[in-house]
């Protein structure tokens, strides 16, 4: 009963037992192929963006050793002059605002539309509006700006009039003059961002397992329950992530904010009044005329525009890794 087992015994065992395969990942020609050109794709890229970086610092140098510090706080730009004075203030100024007015309208314009398509829209319209959305998203930003100057701007001057004699005694609504707006700039560049944002996130939305939202039916939950309970949460990133690839681009915009704005180096706190001034429009008016300080002055200019979109990025990288595609959905 209570007897030992010989080693004899265990060897036999042992010897016995089939032997344990160990699987190991054979990578193919094809993998290798694949691998080597993804790495060097990103590597790249990096290189290439430290090189930009770079170039604009070392073309910068000049006019930053000029202005010092004052450069993120002078609003005027005047560097060719014999006392030369210029900053960066008001062209950030314009290009946040001009921004940050163009976001406020793409993303519940993008999430609702892709919303739409995916969840609401009959199937054979589906493919037609994905489409839709993918061409718009290539179309230059040039008919953009062409359409929003002799359209859209023209059709809003009654109604921001009408705001402005309503709530004029608001600070940020009083305006003497209206049409040539950041804001209205900020519109356009919406016109941009819309189908670039919209096809991200209709992309990442529709890899929802269907599962999930059946289950969610079936336990009695609406459309819109079953929407905002399964849908959105498992593509928070990409909704992240397409936002903020449209923020990229409205902040490096040019042909909207040149065509619609009334550039003027000042910074216009009343969004609806006249004039304005962003980076990007700043460098493709200036450029051609500038001088050897004056170009200094812009790639410094640059540089900066390129700062706070590089953080922006970074900040938006580090969100969606927070809050990736699916987390927050139990399987």
């Amino acid at each position: 009963m209570g007897g030992t087992v010989s080693g004899d015994t265990v060897t036999a065992v042992a010897e016995a037992e089939p032997a344990r395969r160990r699987i190991e990942s054979r990578l193919t020609a094809g993998d290798r192929v694949y691998r080597t050109l993804a790495t060097a794709g990103a590597g790249a890229t990096l290189v290439l963006i430290v090189l930009i970086g770079l170039f604009l610092l070392i073309k910068a140098m000049p006019a930053l050793r000029e202005a010092g510090w004052s450069f993120i706080t002078t609003k005027e730009w005047s560097p060719d002059a014999e006392k030369p004075r210029f900053g960066v203030a008001a062209m950030m100024f314009g290009t946040l605002i001009s921004a940050t007015v163009a976001m406020a309208v793409t993303f519940p314009v993008s999430v609702s539309t892709a919303v739409f398509i995916n969840e609401y829209a009959p199937r054979r319209l589906r493919r037609p509006l994905t489409s839709l959305i993918d061409l718009m998203a290539a179309i230059p930003s040039l008919i953009f700006a062409m359409w929003g100057l002799f359209v859209l701007v023209p059709f809003l001057l009654p109604l921001e009039q009408w705001a402005v004699d309503r709530f004029g005694w608001l600070p940020f609504m009083k305006a003497a003059a209206i049409g040539a707006s950041l804001s209205n700039a900020g519109l356009v560049v919406s016109l941009m961002t819309i189908p670039i944002a919209t096809s991200i996130i209709r992309e990442v939305l529709s890899q929802v397992p269907r599962h999930e939202c059946e289950g969610a039916l079936a336990l009695g939950a609406t459309r819109w329950g079953m929407i905002r309970t399964v849908v959105l949460p498992f593509g928070r990133g990409g909704i992240i992530g397409g936002t903020m690839l449209g923020l990229g681009r409205a902040l490096g915009e040019t042909l909207a904010a040149t065509l619609v704005l009334s550039l003027t180096f000042e910074i216009k706190p009343r969004v609806l009044e006249n004039g304005g001034i962003t980076v990007a429009s700043a460098l493709a008016v200036q450029f051609k005329d500038a001088q050897k300080m004056g170009l200094s002055a812009l790639m410094a200019a640059g540089l900066a525009l390129f700062v706070v979109t590089f953080a922006i990025n970074l900040l938006a990288a580090f969100v969606v890794s927070r809050s990736r595609s699916g987390a927050g959905v139990d399987a």
